[in-house]
C-alpha cells in the first residue's frame, strides 16, 4: 500500500483537531507547527477534507479549523478516501492469487474503518502517560 504525503498529512491535521477536541478551532499554522507539517501543503487538503465533512472551517481573528463530527466517528479509512480515492494496494504485474490479494486489501480496509480518530488519541496518551511515570524505590 502506497500512502502519499496528501493522506499522511491528512491523518496528522486530523489527529491534531481530535486531540484538542472541544477546544476551539486551530489554524493551520498552528497544525503544521505542532505536527511538523507544511502549512501550504495543508491548505491544500483543506478542501476535500470540508468537502467530505471531516472539518469545518471557522472565520474570523480566532478562526481556524475543527473536526466537522465528533472523534469516535471519524475512522483512518475515511480520511484516506477522502484524499486518496479508494484504498488500494499496489500490485507488481502478475495476478497470481488476485483473490487472496483482493481478501488482503478488504481486511486492510476494515482494519482502517475500524480505526477511530478517538482511539488514536487515546493511545497517544496512554503512551505520554507510560513515558512520563516516575518509578520510587
Amino acid at each position: 500500500m502506497r500512502l502519499s504525503t496528501k493522506g499522511r498529512y491528512g491523518v496528522k491535521a486530523l489527529f491534531e483537531l481530535a486531540y484538542h477536541y472541544g477546544s476551539g478551532p486551530l489554524s493551520l499554522k498552528e497544525i503544521a507547527d505542532r505536527q511538523g507539517l507544511s502549512e501550504h501543503y495543508l491548505e491544500q487538503i483543506a478542501a476535500p477534507l470540508r468537502r467530505a465533512g471531516l472539518v469545518t472551517s471557522v472565520r474570523g481573528a480566532q478562526g481556524g479549523y475543527t473536526l466537522g463530527r465528533p472523534p469516535e466517528t471519524i475512522t483512518v479509512g475515511e480520511i484516506l478516501r477522502a484524499l486518496e480515492g479508494p484504498l488500494e494496494l499496489e500490485e507488481e504485474g502478475d495476478q497470481v492469487g488476485s483473490g487472496a490479494w483482493r481478501r488482503v486489501i478488504e481486511r486492510v480496509g476494515k482494519l482502517l474503518d475500524s480505526m477511530t480518530l478517538l482511539h488514536l488519541v487515546e493511545e497517544e496518551k496512554e503512551e505520554l502517560a507510560r513515558r512520563n511515570l516516575v518509578y520510587e524505590i
